[in-house]
């Protein structure tokens, strides 16, 4: 197991701390990040952004750092862009920015102001193995019709600095006239590591393909940007990292992703704050190996497959997913596997439980999926947070799948879905819960309630599809204790789960904590319901 999984594993990640240091006197503007933090809320962040995973572990395995967002504003050299006519303002690095046609081409390190237009042109860094080239956008549009406006060929690292209060673009052609496996495929393309930050805003249009693609590592520290891509929308091969800022997608396949499928320990994506909005037509947010969410808001708005990756982990933030597919899916490159029976929590018969996982600690998630709710083809395990999970109506998916074991030791779980595929917490659960199997579906808007037997509301529940099975575990649930099932009343809820009250609620039966019966698959009912 690579160090950064293990590190993202632990359930004691809240360590806060800001994503810039304070700049030095004389040095430029770019030392603060300016976005949407955390809370989905916009503000300027100064040293004091609230973060889940440190600076000093990103910094261990990312090319990240902090210090390449400042800078002497007395070293830039400005660029002015124009249709055969751009420029660059003489000074000392002005001999690295050349201007032939309306190919503007930087060669070395330094920090290049760009404004300006380009109606069919193109940015190109072809600068050193060892330089770090910082461009800052300062109302840039730059477009082409023969292939990517904006490309990274080599260079050590590239930034990609959005200046405050500007709008930036960037628009690919919809045919590229270069077409080889290794050429550029993305409006904005990085050979190199490529960080996003400033908190100016930034359009990208991948008429082509992709609409931000990193062959290497990708860390978008801030900005408000907006990508709609025919293909994949952003893209890191080795990670894909979240920091801060706002970020709207729509692609064609899939929405964010890092996709190495080679190099041990790498192809994982980390959400660390900001917020992030999804809207694809495959995968919504997709790592090979480890994808986590630690802080932020995420919502992947419409996708076949929400989340998905061989290690999915959710310690903090909010993430909201919808899914023509499966919401949470922990699946892919596997290479072992035992059988596992369905009484450990599995959808009964035998199947293969591989190395895949589902690691929840902290954080709300929420799923409304039209296949399995939270898939895992391996283990799953919840100690912490909330997870609401609004299931298929089918019987041939379930809220909740599980091949090896779902574990339960803390956190609260409310999932609804078909009567079939009904999977319980193991008998490694340390939290208790109650299974109810209604005798037929009750409709969207319902409120499903459980009551202790001195008639205390413990938990309530508001349905938001047809509903025929709910699996509930939280903290003041007793193990064997009687709870009766109601439906009807009223309840105050957030993501569908919270307080009620039993006024004007219909007694529907009884159901006991810890009497789980996963059922048999497709059609096999299972479950032992709310007695009558």
């Amino acid at each position: 197991m690579n160090r950064f999984r293990s590190v993202l594993s632990v359930t004691a990640l809240a360590l806060a701390v800001g994503l810039a240091g304070c700049s030095a006197a004389g040095t430029a503007t770019g030392t603060s990040i300016t976005g949407t933090t955390t809370n989905g809320s916009s503000s300027t962040t100064s040293g004091t952004a609230q973060a889940a995973v440190s600076l000093d572990t990103l910094a261990a395995d990312t090319h990240y750092d902090a210090d390449d967002l400042t800078w002497d504003a007395a070293a830039e050299v400005a660029v002015t862009l124009a249709d055969g006519a751009s420029s660059v303002a003489s000074g000392a690095s002005s001999d690295a920015a050349t201007v032939d046609g309306d190919t503007v081409t930087i060669s070395a390190s330094g920090t290049y102001r760009l404004s300006g237009s380009l109606s069919d042109g193109q940015v190109v860094v072809a600068a050193g193995a060892e330089d770090v080239v910082r461009i800052i956008l300062d109302g840039a549009e730059i477009s082409s019709s023969t292939g990517s406006p904006f490309v990274v060929q080599s260079a050590n690292e590239a930034i990609v600095f959005l200046k405050d209060g500007t709008s930036n673009s960037l628009s690919d052609a919809s045919t590229y006239t270069d077409t080889a496996a290794d050429a550029p495929n993305a409006a904005l393309y990085s050979q190199a590591d490529l960080t996003i930050a400033g908190t100016g805003s930034l359009s990208v249009d991948g008429n082509f393909n992709d609409g931000i693609s990193s062959k290497d590592g990708l860390v978008l520290a801030a900005g408000n940007v907006t990508v709609d891509a025919t293909d994949d929308g952003i893209v890191g091969k080795d990670y894909a990292v979240l920091l801060d800022g706002a970020y709207q997608v729509t692609a064609g396949d899939d929405g964010f992703k890092s996709d190495n499928e080679e190099d041990e320990g790498r192809g994982w994506v980390l959400i660390n704050g900001g917020t992030l909005n999804v809207s694809a037509a495959d995968d919504g947010i997709k790592a090979f190996n480890t994808l986590t969410i630690a802080a932020g808001v995420t919502t992947v708005e419409e996708s076949e497959e929400g989340l998905e990756a061989q290690h999915i982990v959710m310690s903090g933030g909010t993430a909201n997913v919808t899914a023509n597919d499966d919401g949470v899916n922990a699946s892919g490159g596997s290479s072992t596997s035992i059988s596992a029976q369905g009484g450990m929590g599995g959808g009964g018969g035998e199947m293969a439980v591989g190395d895949y996982t589902v690691d929840i600690t902290g954080g709300s998630l929420t799923i409304n999926s039209q296949g399995d709710g939270l898939d895992s083809n391996g283990n799953a395990s919840i100690s912490g947070g909330t997870v609401v999970v609004n299931g298929p109506t089918n019987s041939g998916n379930g809220a909740l799948d599980v091949n090896g074991e779902l574990t339960v030791t803390g956190g609260t779980v409310a999932a609804a879905g078909s009567v079939a595929m009904v999977i319980t917490p193991g008998t490694s659960s340390t939290q208790s819960g109650v299974q109810v199997t209604l005798g037929s579906a009750v409709p969207a808007g319902t409120v499903v309630q459980i009551a202790d037997s001195a008639g205390n509301v413990v938990g309530a529940f508001v349905t938001t599809k047809a509903t025929a099975s709910l699996v509930f575990s939280f903290a003041s649930i007793t193990e064997g204790e009687e709870y009766t099932v109601y439906t009807g009343g009223t309840a105050t809820v957030s993501a569908g789960v919270g307080e009620g009250s039993l006024d004007g609620a219909d007694q529907v039966g009884t159901v006991t904590a810890g009497e789980y019966t996963a059922s048999e698959g497709p059609g096999g009912g299972g479950g032992f319901g709310a007695r009558p």
